[in-house]
């Protein structure tokens, strides 16, 4: 069987989207009830850092733990690819010594390069273009509080940068409407939005997309290696915050995510984030761990490496 990798939520199917989702839920109570198994010992995640992250490395070095594996944290100067290694080379080598990597980086094309010449799945842990382990934990803690996300309308505020693309393929994939607030010219991918087709709307008027949405949804306004647009940025975004007046317009059980961190007052009133009758950015925060932990052993189990 060939080795699934997991490099945007199209690398899965519908069902098993579904799939990673419930074992998730049921890793994450199996935890807090004290019956998870190690169902890891002997496994080793190697985590290949060239863009930091606190979550991302809580979030997989503990979810190893947690299953009884191990984790080793590679950033750019504990590897050759730091000095000059091409990809496929490392790929070959990590992946002859490890059960599964994950990486976190700038260019999509360099988890697809490492990917192609992996003997081990690999994880997308966040590129330019997407960041699908984000969508799960975010698909996650919708289901815990709402039940499927099937038909629902998700509004995206801000701009179309890769989570918010991962919102798009995760549109096309669970069936609900994605309604896009941007501002002209931070539009996502026009071939993304093709292959969407009518399931996405965009706009640049913020209150057109939250109208009655069951989920409103936002991210910084510049992200990690656009430090120096942020002055710029945030001129264009003057009107895209996130905040109670805005998020009235939405169904009256909205939820609000962010994947986190968040710029309290910039994306996202420092109130809306706390409040905890809409805000469920603390689950979708923990739900890192847990959907994790479901995409590892479904990857495993279905390269039969599990």
């Amino acid at each position: 069987m060939a080795i699934r990798h997991f490099l945007t939520l199209h690398d899965l199917s519908t069902d098993e989207i579904n799939q990673v989702i419930n074992l998730a839920i049921e890793l994450k109570s199996a935890h807090r009830e004290g019956r998870q198994e190690p169902i890891f010992a002997g496994k080793v995640l190697a985590m290949i850092f060239e863009k930091s992250s606190t979550r991302t490395r809580v979030s997989f070095e503990s979810g190893m733990a947690q299953l009884g594996g191990d984790a080793l944290f590679l950033s750019p100067n504990d590897t050759q690819l730091g000095r000059g290694e091409p990809i496929e080379d490392s790929a070959r080598v990590i992946s002859r010594m490890v059960d599964i990597v994950m990486i976190r980086t700038f260019g999509h094309d360099k988890v697809e390069n490492f990917a192609e010449h992996s003997k081990v799945p690999v994880i997308n842990a966040l590129t330019d273009q997407f960041h699908p382990c984000q969508l799960l934990a975010d698909i996650q803690t919708f289901v815990e509080h709402r039940g499927s996300i099937q038909g629902k309308t998700v509004a995206w505020i801000g701009d179309g940068n890769n989570m918010c693309q991962s919102w798009i393929n995760a549109a096309m994939l669970l069936d609900f409407k994605l309604n896009i607030a941007c501002p002209t010219g931070y539009e996502p991918s026009v071939e993304l939005l093709a292959q969407a087709g009518k399931r996405v709307t965009v706009t640049t008027d913020p209150v057109t997309a939250v109208t009655g949405a069951h989920l409103v949804t936002t991210d910084v306004f510049a992200s990690m290696g656009q430090e120096k647009e942020q002055e710029e940025r945030l001129k264009h975004f003057a009107n895209y915050q996130v905040n109670h007046q805005l998020i009235g317009h939405a169904a009256d059980d909205v939820l609000f995510m962010h994947c986190l961190p968040a710029h309290r007052d910039e994306e996202v009133s420092a109130e809306l984030l706390e409040d905890e009758n809409i805000s469920v950015v603390w689950d979708e925060a923990e739900n890192r761990l847990h959907a994790q932990k479901a995409l590892m052993v479904f990857l495993l189990k279905a390269s039969r490496l599990g």
